[in-house]
Formats: structure tokens, C-alpha cells, sequence
């Protein structure tokens, strides 16, 4: 004699592995559709990349412009008070500015950008 709450067990059973079945194909096949050529999303990445470059280039020369601000009043102030080491703390200031403006420079021609 079966129990009466066996079929239930069974049914729920079967549903839970057909769900499961069911899942597992339904994420292979999706991971399949989206699979692309190694090659393709290289490139994207590459043009990517280049396509902000410049945009990152143009930060550089804002924030060595902003550096250049801050460093001109700096030494400005430290010319009117007399204090010694003026001329170290422009040349400082100044080749950190060069710094930003070559460093963004060199960095186009040496990807060919």
C-alpha cells in the first residue's frame, strides 16, 4: 500500500529536476548566444581606449594648469616675504608642470596617437 502523500512527493520531485534540467540548458544556450570573437572584443577595448585617450590627455593639461595656478601664488608669496629658498620652490612648482604637459605629450607619440 502506498502512501497517500507519495504521488505529491513524486510530482514535486520531478517538477524540481525538470526545472533544474530546464535551467541548466536555458543558461547554457544563453552563454553560447553571447559568445563573440576574442579578436572583435580586443579591438573594441583598443578603439576604446584610444577614443578616451584624448579626453585624458586634456586632463593633464587642466590639472598641470591648476598645479601651475597654486605654485605661481606659492611663490609669490614666498617672494614677498623674503624668504630664501624662493628659486628652489619655483623651480619645484614649475618642472612639476612641465612634468604633467610633457608626460602627456610623450605619451601620444608613443602610441601613435
Amino acid at each position: 500500500m502506498k502512501h497517500p502523500n507519495s504521488f505529491k512527493a513524486t510530482a514535486l520531485a520531478r517538477t524540481l529536476v525538470l526545472g533544474l534540467v530546464y535551467c541548466a540548458l536555458n543558461l547554457f544556450f544563453s552563454v553560447t548566444l553571447f559568445a563573440q570573437d576574442g579578436n572583435a572584443g580586443i579591438q573594441e577595448a583598443t578603439n576604446q581606449v584610444v577614443s578616451y585617450f584624448d579626453t585624458g590627455c586634456s586632463l593633464m593639461y587642466a590639472i598641470g594648469a591648476v598645479v601651475g595656478i597654486i605654485g605661481a601664488i606659492k611663490v609669490f608669496n614666498k617672494w614677498n616675504a623674503g624668504e630664501p629658498d624662493t628659486n628652489k620652490v619655483a623651480a619645484a612648482w614649475f618642472g612639476s608642470c612641465i612634468f604633467l604637459v610633457v608626460v602627456a605629450t610623450v605619451l601620444k607619440s608613443f602610441f601613435g596617437i
